[in-house]
């Protein structure tokens, strides 16, 4: 259709079925359309070819890393390339490594996008692979043909082929990611269109859209302007949402309709009840299964963990008590499970004389309060270490919502006075790390807006508990130790 000459967009008098898919997009008025506006949604729907291009060269680098990798352990191993070895494990690991990373979507645009998501899954993939490799080699017996020194050599060198080759994609990438890889419609259809609208905003009228099924111009003329796209939003006012919706239906794409009306009930999902559309507003505590599922895997990472912290905290505790006078660790009530108070375990960070029980003062980056010891305790999140003792006594969890002092402000207001949703978070253990964290979202909150972006991330971790989650966000916290708004 882009194709074609402007002059060549005039409504025929009469349509036949293969005269559909060129129907001109006109307006009410009978004016055609900015030509511009065309080509415009055609270079978006160029998004998804580029998210298949991503995602093939994913998989031929991954791959390409993995053979790399075996062979290059055999030359440094064995001092040959020309061995059974390193042919053996590749003939072997590739397809299992495929079938893991495929099933854990390791290859998809977000895992592209998130450098450190995409290498975690692949490495991830690598090792389920690795791992059936030594059991078909024990199985087999096979020894001669099985070198440790080349399997072992051969996983680093792959892992670190996959990182090295990872992050040159995203780097080459990185202006494509940053504009967006979704191809997304959003038709606007009698109401104003949002400031923050992308490069797929339209208005409806402008191009000639009506919500009409009786019309056959009018049901191809969407289907065409939908066609090549991740998603058709429409904005509208109440009374077009029904023709909308139906008109929605007769495509082959992922649509919705923006109802503003539902924003005060910050639902987390829809769901039906008795053939009605219900909203979901609170998924509650976990099932009896995933309380079990998470406390067995809080208490063996914290079990595990304890013989290597104790003698790290007998160091820390050292510290603490050269550098100034008073107790090495610092006992606050927080709200916890069932927004129920406990008394969190942290390492003594600023003097005693002034250490705020109630946290009714949030730190901040120049505070006088904090100790020349503490304030590398905190820049590293060290401070927070003893919490584990709060996991082994069921306090709290490894990961979940982080726990508040009853104090806490934002702007001069208590949390729960900013947003009512906060007591919401407690429905599960608070936790030593969480998604908020990962994401970014710590330090002191200065502004509203500083707690209600750890709220909505506190709550989508509820709604969307599972253990690999749990394993996620643990090791995406690995990369968050450090961080500017640590303090």
């Amino acid at each position: 259709m882009l194709t074609a000459k402007k002059s060549a967009l005039v409504a025929p008098a009469s349509l036949t079925g293969q005269d559909l898919d060129l129907a001109p997009i006109q307006t009410g008025q009978g004016k055609h359309v900015d030509f511009d506006t065309l080509v415009r949604l055609d270079g978006l729907k160029g998004r998804k070819r580029m998210r298949g291009l991503m995602s093939l060269l994913s998989i031929a680098t991954d791959v390409t890393s993995i053979m790399a990798g075996f062979f290059l352990a055999s030359l440094l191993y064995l001092g040959s390339l020309d061995t059974d070895h390193a042919t053996n494990m590749v003939a072997i690991s590739v397809p299992l490594f495929l079938l893991f990373s495929l099933n854990n979507n390791a290859h998809n645009t977000r895992k592209v996008s998130n450098l450190w998501s995409g290498i975690a899954s692949a490495a991830g993939a690598l090792v389920l692979a690795a791992g059936c490799l030594l059991l078909i080699a024990f199985f087999m017996k096979i020894g001669a043909e099985f070198s440790r020194g080349v399997f072992f050599l051969g996983i680093v060198f792959s892992l670190a082929g996959i990182a090295v080759t990872r992050t040159i994609t995203r780097v080459v990438f990185r202006k494509r990611l940053d504009e967006g890889v979704y191809a997304i419609l959003c038709i606007y259809d009698g109401v104003p269109m949002a400031a923050t609208a992308g490069p797929g905003a339209i208005e409806a009228r402008a191009m000639g859209l009506h919500p009409d099924l009786a019309s056959a111009v009018a049901v191809n003329r969407l289907g065409t302007l939908a066609k090549g796209m991740d998603r058709v939003v429409i904005h509208c006012s109440p009374q077009a949402r029904s023709a909308w919706a139906s008109a929605l239906k007769t495509l082959d794409v992922r649509c919705e309709i923006v109802v503003p009306e539902l924003d005060e009930f910050a639902a987390l999902s829809i769901s039906k009840r008795s053939g009605h559309t219900s909203l979901l507003l609170n998924s509650g505590r976990l099932a009896w299964n995933h309380q079990m599922m998470k406390r067995a895997f809080d208490l063996a990472i914290s079990l595990a963990a304890l013989p290597f912290l104790l003698p790290f905290f007998a160091l820390v505790g050292l510290a603490i008590k050269l550098d100034s006078r008073g107790p090495v660790f610092f006992r606050q009530e927080r709200i916890g499970l069932g927004n129920r108070p406990f008394k969190i375990w942290k390492f003594r960070s600023m003097r005693t004389e002034v250490c705020d029980a109630n946290g009714n003062r949030s730190t901040s980056r120049d505070d006088d309060r904090i100790t020349r010891v503490g304030r590398i305790l905190r820049s590293t999140s060290i401070d927070e270490l003893p919490q584990i003792l709060n996991v082994l006594f069921g306090d709290m969890s490894l990961v979940g919502p982080r726990p508040h002092a009853l104090g806490s402000r934002a702007e001069d207001a208590l949390f729960w006075d900013i947003d009512e949703r906060y007591w919401q978070r407690h429905v599960v253990k608070p936790g030593l790390t969480g998604l908020a964290q990962v994401r970014g979202f710590r330090g002191a909150t200065e502004q509203k807006t500083d707690l209600t972006l750890r709220l909505q991330s506190d709550l989508e971790y509820v709604s969307h508990w599972s253990l690999m989650s749990d394993i996620r966000i643990l090791l995406g916290t690995a990369m968050v130790v450090f961080h500017k708004n640590a303090f």
